[in-house]
């Protein structure tokens, strides 16, 4: 079988040439790990996440859980951890609840400041 031919690493501002499948140079092969991993093992994306949404969206009557204990009645469109994974939350639907979108978007500014202090 022929040889792969050469094509420029797939680094940012690297110069060298490689015939490996993942596109990376020996300089950067480190990175074809993290490139092969994507997703897989996050516990999100997939049919088992898919399941798991509809499941607590379903037990949660499709309501914004935060909403409701404001005493407000709005619809869910997301789901999200209470506890974030950040934090040592797992992925099960104990710990999941439906949200809307202005407190998902609330709540994840809230857990991005605390990381940020939390890395100072």
């Amino acid at each position: 079988m022929p040889a792969r031919p050469s094509s420029p690493c797939r680094a940012k501002l690297c110069r060298n040439l490689t015939r490996e499948k993942h596109g990376y140079c020996e300089d950067h092969a480190d990175l074809a790990k993290a490139w092969t991993r994507g997703r897989a093992g996050r516990g999100r994306g997939g049919r088992p996440w898919r399941r798991l949404r509809a499941q607590v969206l379903q037990r949660d009557r499709y309501l914004c859980q935060p909403c409701q204990r404001k005493a407000r009645a709005k619809p869910a469109t997301a789901v999200d951890h209470i506890v974030p994974e950040a934090e040592g939350g797992p992925t099960v639907a104990s710990n999941l609840e439906a949200i809307c979108e202005p407190c998902h978007t609330a709540k994840t500014l809230d857990e991005a400041r605390r990381a940020r202090e939390r890395a100072t």
